[in-house]
């Protein structure tokens, strides 16, 4: 056979194998469970007024925000599309789903315990919705999750205890709701965590001395609350921390003016006492810089 015919009979043979791969994924299949969960989630959160909505007579690859892996669902992002309503039981039929992006919607109603079961999960963002109710107690089981964002919610209660089981975290963003009750000392188990934002809640209690564990951390948000007693010196000495958010609460302020190391790396410390600036910056003056600001948490998809 010539060159000319062997390069020929190539490129037909990639060009069936890629009208075969294409047409497989675009008609990918998975289990009927999984397809009856996603059209039960359409169905109670009001997917017939969703801003980009699916039509269910066509393959679930083709739906909005749907990824799907090895003919098993992966990925549900359906950030900012004017979801509403409640998220059913059935979520948990979902066993392989990494992503679960529902942040900035209208959705309802309570986190069904059915998350927890969703052990996969690296990212679970339900920030700027309407939930209300507790954090199911066993969040802890969602051993791989790096990003978690309840941001901007009415839930309420104590922060379970078993957070402090998911040593994948990265990011904690549960600001603008209203828990209250202490800050779990289990929270200083997280070694990867790097934000930790529970500004505009109602916690109380002294600052558990575990956060100092915390090396990786960044930023640390925990304004406007009830949080009280002495602030750990050894937070202050995080080595990656650089942002840290104190003001209106009823820390022991003159202590805090003591503590403050003489070098450091932090670039924003707020705690309503306007008389004080380090040595390397005046921190009064990023203040004005709206934009620094992470009390008000900004999202993107």
């Amino acid at each position: 056979m010539s060159q000319t015919k062997k390069a020929k009979l190539m490129k037909a043979k990639l060009y069936i194998f890629f009208v075969i791969a294409v047409s497989q994924f675009t008609h990918a299949v998975i289990p009927n469970s999984e397809k009856e969960a996603l059209v039960d989630f359409y169905n109670h959160t009001n997917g017939s007024s969703w801003i980009v909505s699916w039509d269910l007579s066509r393959s679930v690859s083709t739906w909005k925000g749907i990824k799907i892996e090895n003919n098993t669902v992966t990925s549900i992002t359906l950030f900012n599309n004017n979801l509403s309503g409640t998220i059913p039981k059935s979520i948990g039929e979902l066993k392989n789903l990494k992503v679960l992006n529902l942040a900035f919607n209208s959705i309802t109603g309570d986190i069904p315990t059915e998350i927890t079961s969703l052990n996969k999960l690296i990212v679970l963002r339900f920030g700027k919705n309407k939930f209300s109710g507790k954090i199911p107690k066993k969040i802890g089981n969602l051993t791989s999750l790096v990003v978690l964002d309840f941001f901007s919610n009415k839930l309420f209660g104590e922060l379970p205890q078993s957070l402090g089981k998911i040593k994948s975290l990265k990011i904690i963003s549960m600001s603008d709701n209203f828990f209250s009750g202490k800050i779990p000392n289990e929270l200083g188990n997280l070694k990867s965590l790097e934000r930790l934002e529970l500004a505009s809640n109602d916690l109380e209690g002294v600052l558990p001395n575990s956060i100092g564990n915390l090396t990786n951390l960044n930023t640390l948000v925990l304004a406007e609350n009830h949080i009280d007693g002495k602030f750990p010196k050894t937070v202050l000495s995080l080595p990656n921390l650089k942002i840290i958010q104190l003001q209106e609460n009823n820390l022991d302020k003159f202590y805090l003016m003591k503590i403050i190391p003489t070098e450091t790396n932090i670039a924003l410390l707020d705690f309503d006492v306007d008389d004080v600036h380090f040595k390397q910056y005046d921190f009064r003056k990023i203040q004005e810089e709206k934009n620094i600001r992470t009390a008000d948490t900004k999202f993107e998809e």
